[in-house]
């Protein structure tokens, strides 16, 4: 969309003059790999779910990246909520050379919805800064079955693409987890919670982004193991009118995510908002490790389990990693002894 020069200054006089009111927020609340872990989301699509990185198991020179959003979605919803937010940018990070700082972008937006039935059209970055397009998956609320996936492989790159609606994939009992945490933090520790093993997650769908890159577009020169983090990302300015939101400026952090649960489970409620809109490299210089310590102690957590968690998510960032030398093979996403 094209401006005049008098909208656009005006756009930003607007935006520089406005005052950030303070917003209530609800109890704290703990949800499962990273479901709601901040208190305010601007949109639904902003909460990353789950994010996924492992060797495709039927041809090991492949990586799988996934990254799963608007969790808790209900089947009865799928057509209102099956559509990605065009305002969002979605952002797979890729660290190859054994520090905290990224090296390499994927990144992922929308074109707006025109139809319910109809696909979006999704813009992948490549961090050559070439790109491709692919549609969507459309979702439905009435099909018996589910749609096929559309996957659209870019020619150039070998880089395959899905984004649709998928059953959320990840399982957990988030009441026994929240009693079971409960009963650590008065010091009498109570695992039978979780005999009830009931799966809090269970028939809820999430919108997914999954891509499937060559290894050799990843790999690093020095180290085996490459680091991936994942973030939605909103543009820092939206003035709102009669025709519409406008979203301008820089984009940045709105949630991000690496390590499961860390968010979730051990930053404190107000500094949750904080974590998401950091980076790794704030990880690395020790920007929350205090707050990560203290509450792995208020856990009972030992000293070299809490070393562990810091190796994890702090020293080199909060990253997932995955070895490129260690095969997968197996069915689910692999069944790796190793």
């Amino acid at each position: 969309m094209l401006f005049s020069s008098k909208k656009k200054i005006s756009l930003f006089a607007v935006a520089f003059t406005m005052v950030f009111g303070t917003l209530l927020t609800p109890p704290q609340r703990i949800d499962a790999a990273d479901h709601r872990d901040g208190p305010i989301f601007p949109t639904l699509q902003s909460d990353i779910s789950n994010v996924y990185f492992f060797l495709d198991p039927n041809d090991n020179s492949k990586v799988i990246m996934g990254l799963g959003v608007a969790g808790f979605i209900t089947p009865g919803e799928n057509s209102n909520s099956g559509a990605f937010d065009p305002n969002m940018r979605f952002r797979f990070e890729i660290e190859n050379d054994g520090d905290a700082r990224p090296d390499h972008f994927f990144e992922i937006t929308f074109s707006p919805r025109q139809d319910v039935n109809a696909p979006q059209t999704a813009t992948i970055i490549l961090p050559s800064g070439g790109r491709f397009v692919a549609p969507t998956t459309p979702s439905s609320a009435t099909d018996t079955t589910a749609p096929a996936p559309v996957i659209t492989t870019d020619p150039n790159t070998g880089v395959s693409f899905f984004a649709g609606l998928t059953d959320d994939p990840f399982f957990f009992d988030i009441p026994a987890e929240l009693r079971y945490r409960a009963s650590l933090i008065a010091s009498s520790p109570d695992p039978s919670f979780f005999n009830r093993g009931r799966d809090s997650i269970a028939g809820y769908n999430n919108l997914m982004i999954a891509l499937r890159v060559p290894a050799s577009l990843l790999r690093g020169q020095a180290v085996a193991s490459i680091g991936l983090s994942a973030s939605t990302q909103r543009k820092n300015m939206t003035f709102r009118s009669p025709d519409g939101d406008i979203d301008f400026g820089m984009f940045v952090n709105v949630d991000r995510m690496g390590v499961p649960s860390i968010n979730t489970l051990f930053l404190p409620f107000a500094r949750k908002d904080d974590y998401n809109r950091a980076s790794t490299i704030d990880d690395a210089k020790g920007k929350f490790v205090g707050d990560i310590v203290n509450t792995l102690r208020s856990l009972r957590t030992d000293d070299a389990s809490i070393e562990i968690i810091k190796q994890l998510a702090v020293t080199n960032g909060d990253m997932l990693r995955l070895n490129l030398s260690i095969p997968n093979t197996g069915p689910g996403g692999g069944d790796n002894a190793a």
